[in-house]
């Protein structure tokens, strides 16, 4: 029986050589222009960030709670010291939390806030708070909704920005649609 570590470990390397392998030099070449040379870029497309995390998911069954979390945090760091984050990793954690947020916690927001300071760019921010925090807020229990929402107090008052605009894009999709506006009757044509 492996440690969740030894399941991580192999599972973030997979994840890294199969995005590496997928990449393509003019994707790499867009990501650094329209990023800023922020990140380095493998050049791997966003179907194949999707279709690789799926892959591992299938490969690594065992990620549990915390293989999950572990296994985010991996990617989303540098591949290896000294080095620039990766566009298309930190896309790969993204997509790994969206596909088991019915795991996470509302403890697991401090991480969601460590990502959402690093993260850089609305590209990966704006998917992590829509498809991320908000499901995460949604499922939570009225206990734990009430300590997630002491988080959200915070971030609301932050002096970083992308934490303020991560509480507006929060509380605005929490927001119920506003009734329809004038005659509501059906008319047949």
């Amino acid at each position: 029986m492996s440690s969740t570590a030894d399941i991580v470990t192999a599972a973030a390397g997979f994840v890294d050589r199969t995005l590496q392998n997928e990449g393509a030099w003019y994707r790499a070449d867009d990501v650094g222009s329209r990023l800023g040379g922020a990140f380095a870029s493998y050049g791997s497309s966003v179907g194949a960030v999707r279709g690789t995390v799926r892959d591992a998911l299938r490969k690594y069954k065992d990620l549990d709670h915390d293989g999950v979390v572990l296994l985010a945090s991996a990617l989303w760091g540098q591949p290896k010291p000294g080095a620039r984050p990766v566009f298309e990793r930190r896309l790969a954690a993204v997509v790994l939390l969206q596909s088991r947020v019915g795991v996470l916690r509302h403890s697991d927001l401090t991480r969601m806030e460590a990502f959402l300071r690093s993260a850089q760019t609305r590209e990966l921010a704006d998917p992590l708070v829509a498809d991320v925090v908000v499901p995460l807020l949604a499922g939570l229990p009225d206990r734990d909704r009430q300590r997630a929402d002491v988080v959200l107090a915070r971030w609301r008052k932050d002096p970083d920005t992308r934490l303020r605009q991560a509480a507006a894009l929060i509380d605005q999709q929490a927001r119920p649609e506003a009734p329809p506006q004038g005659d509501t009757h059906e008319r047949a044509l």
